[in-house]
């Protein structure tokens, strides 16, 4: 991975990067990815990805958002922050934000093979620690 401002952050030995996902759910449903780029190929996951040099977190989620499914986004609560060094593959450390959408048309993309909302009580088998992050989203979701 470089980032924006060509600094190969992966080529930090002992750094470990960061990432911020987003969590929207609407109408007891929530909008995964298929994620289309290694680790996890094929594999279904909450939207989100790394920070780019020179970028604040928020400006990473709204980014990440945008690129992988098209819609525009406000984080409502910070859900938590993983930092588990098995939770991927990577060693990534991730803050995941309950967000809710404010513009823009659903529409995969980036390095999302498919963006899909799915019902709360059918979700398919989830990517890395995303269902801990789905799981902690649920229980400071406002009412809807």
């Amino acid at each position: 991975m470089s980032s924006s401002k060509g600094v190969a952050l992966d080529c930090l030995p002992g750094i470990r990067q960061f990432a911020c996902d987003g969590v929207i759910i609407k109408d007891n449903k929530i909008l995964l990815i298929k994620r289309a780029a290694p680790p996890g190929i094929g594999e279904w996951a909450v939207p989100g990805g790394r920070i780019d040099q020179n970028e604040d977190a928020i400006g990473c989620l709204k980014r990440e958002m945008k690129e992988e499914t098209n819609l525009d986004v406000e984080p409502i609560a910070l859900i938590g922050i993983y930092s588990d060094p098995k939770r991927d593959p990577r060693g990534v450390i991730a803050a995941a934000y309950l967000c809710k959408v404010v513009g823009g048309t659903l529409q995969h993309g980036d390095d999302a093979g498919e963006a899909k909302w799915f019902d709360l009580d059918k979700l398919p088998k989830l990517w890395a620690d995303h269902s801990k992050i789905v799981k902690d989203a649920l229980t400071i979701l406002p009412s809807q």
